[in-house]
């Protein structure tokens, strides 16, 4: 094992990686969702405090929803959130968690959810070859994913779990072209770091 890892990051083949990924102007890309996630992330940090200030009390908004909502019915629209492509931003649930009593185990669910919600979209991509006309379709809508998927593996599936570019698409994508299930499973534990450090800035926040 260890004769195999000290070959795997050998000067040789860090060499011929490097030189891969500038090839497939993987460094690029790297850079410009580094560049569109803080800014993303900026944005949305600025439009909670901006609104705090001038239009809404979100304390008072998120205490309102403890109280209406049980955490069953939020986990359970989060979840197929995570699940279909995605659609609400995990920061609204993250923001929702800081009001509760147990924040931290909130946050550790969520993150459960999401990575649970992930393994059942790659089932999904692996199941669409019985509908052509979906399969189709769908292939078409997320191609872009679709490719960098198969020239970076798993580090594109990293970046779907830390990054804004959608979990939920890139483990759908992930299905559909049968990208090793094993080794989306390892990436994919990197999408509880994306909610701890979102915890982290939120929860500062509120």
């Amino acid at each position: 094992m260890i004769k195999y890892l000290f070959q795997s990051f050998s000067p040789r083949r860090l060499s011929i990686l490097n030189r891969y990924y500038k090839i497939t102007q993987f460094y690029s890309f790297l850079k410009n969702t580094a560049y569109k996630g803080g800014t993303v992330t900026a944005i949305f940090v600025l439009l909670l405090i901006g609104l705090e200030i001038f239009l809404l009390d979100f304390n008072v908004l998120l205490n309102n929803l403890v109280t209406t909502y049980s955490p069953k019915i939020i986990y359970s629209v989060f979840f197929v959130s995570e699940t279909f492509l995605g659609l609400l931003p995990p920061e609204m649930f993250i923001a929702w968690a800081s009001k509760l009593e147990t924040p931290w185990i909130a946050v550790f669910v969520l993150a459960t959810l999401s990575y649970i919600g992930g393994v059942l979209a790659y089932f999904l991509g692996t199941r669409l070859f019985l509908i052509p006309y979906f399969k189709t379709h769908i292939e078409i809508k997320i191609q872009k994913h679709i490719t960098n998927l198969r020239k970076w593996g798993g580090v594109f599936v990293f970046l779907g779990a830390v990054s804004p570019i959608p979990h939920s698409i890139v483990s759908l994508a992930s299905g559909l072209i049968k990208y090793n299930f094993k080794s989306y499973l390892l990436w994919s534990l990197f999408r509880y770091l994306r909610f701890i450090i979102y915890a982290l800035i939120i929860f500062g926040i509120f």
